[in-house]
């Protein structure tokens, strides 16, 4: 027996062993104790901070969308705050004209998002780049001003207000209520993009990121991949937008402006571009900092003077924060958990870490 054979070691010898989920006793131990720590949380927050917590679920399977699209696939994507409100405005449309439950706008807004995606999708085959930019964000203009349109004949401008959203006989009233729904839904749209990445198409999709033509020469079809890679990212963020609505309560045009759209930007870089971790992170990250960035105005004295410019401090934390990262820490959080893990799991042969 080796003297290292106590090791968990972070080298495949098999597919099997590549292809599992929780791969060591390491990983199954802290996958265990994270989801005992998330069932317990509500017990332990406030109804104020549930509703954060609520916040960085929705936040989570947003970025996860875009993460497979920009991440994964390489295609850039400025039109994802359109997205999010095309799936909210479809609830929103769907409970006003027709008292439809939550699931049945749950699964529209997600359809309804699988068809823009390949609509919005179609340049893609031909733009690569900063003209790809261009025609998402295009998009996003052109999906804000008619669900505009949309508001200001309907409700006359005013927003559109939801209903306590309910299925199965339980209606989801509270925050901590909401939060023991999310966390299911959360983890599933997880498992969902992990398998993803793992199966072919995910294969094909990273293959593209990297070189396209190349992977064209492999015989994958680039153009059919991109086309379904935009499908997938925009239908789990219309679903991200319907659950958003549904959440939120109140559904308004104004609520997607770009300050929506930096945040996604900033979860996704922050995070670690093309992590599925790095979404977790940098979504709690973003989430909780503006917060942070409040309670510091209010318990710093030379700050307490801002009142309304906490807003352009938090965007300007934001757009420091992402330059860092780009210049200190390309991988984002994803890359520093990286480093913690790798420390725990060789511990205490860390000084071997060259040998797995």
């Amino acid at each position: 027996m080796s003297m290292f054979s106590g090791l968990p070691s972070t080298l495949r010898t098999n597919y099997r062993s590549d292809m599992q989920l929780l791969d060591s006793g390491f990983v199954r131990v802290w996958a265990v104790a994270g989801l005992c720590a998330a069932l317990l949380l509500p017990l332990l927050l406030t109804n104020f901070w549930a509703g954060i917590a609520n916040q960085v679920f929705i936040a989570i399977i947003g970025a996860l969308a875009l993460n497979l699209l920009m991440g994964t696939t390489g295609q850039i994507s400025l039109g994802h705050a359109g997205f999010i409100a095309a799936g909210a405005f479809t609830s929103a449309a769907l409970v006003t004209h027709f008292d439809a439950p939550i699931v049945v706008s749950l699964v529209a807004a997600t359809l309804l998002g699988a068809v823009l995606g390949v609509l919005v999708g179609l340049p893609a085959l031909r733009l690569k780049g900063l003209y790809l930019a261009v025609s998402t964000l295009a998009a996003y203009f052109v999906i804000i001003v008619g669900l505009g349109q949309y508001q200001a004949a309907i409700s006359y401008g005013a927003g559109f207000t939801m209903p306590p959203a309910g299925a199965f006989g339980l209606t989801i009233a509270s925050e901590r209520t909401w939060f023991y729904v999310l966390l299911p839904i959360t983890l599933i749209v997880l498992l969902i993009n992990v398998n993803w990445l793992r199966s072919a198409y995910g294969r094909a999709w990273i293959a593209i990121h990297h070189r396209d033509i190349s992977a064209e020469s492999l015989g994958i079809n680039a153009a059919a991949y991109k086309l379904l890679a935009f499908s997938a990212s925009t239908a789990l963020t219309c679903f991200a937008g319907a659950l958003w609505a549904y959440h939120t309560g109140f559904v308004s045009v104004e609520a997607f402006d770009f300050h929506m759209l930096i945040q996604y930007l900033a979860i996704v870089i922050i995070g670690g571009l093309g992590s599925i971790v790095g979404c977790i992170l940098g979504a709690i990250f973003v989430v909780v900092l503006p917060h942070a960035i409040s309670y510091a105005t209010d318990a710093i004295p030379a700050l307490q003077g801002m009142g309304s410019r906490v807003f352009e401090l938090q965007i300007g934390v934001f757009g420091i924060i992402m330059l860092l990262f780009l210049i200190l820490e390309p991988r984002g959080l994803a890359g520093i958990w990286a480093r913690v893990r790798l420390y725990f799991q060789l511990w205490p042969f860390k000084y071997r870490a060259w040998e797995f």
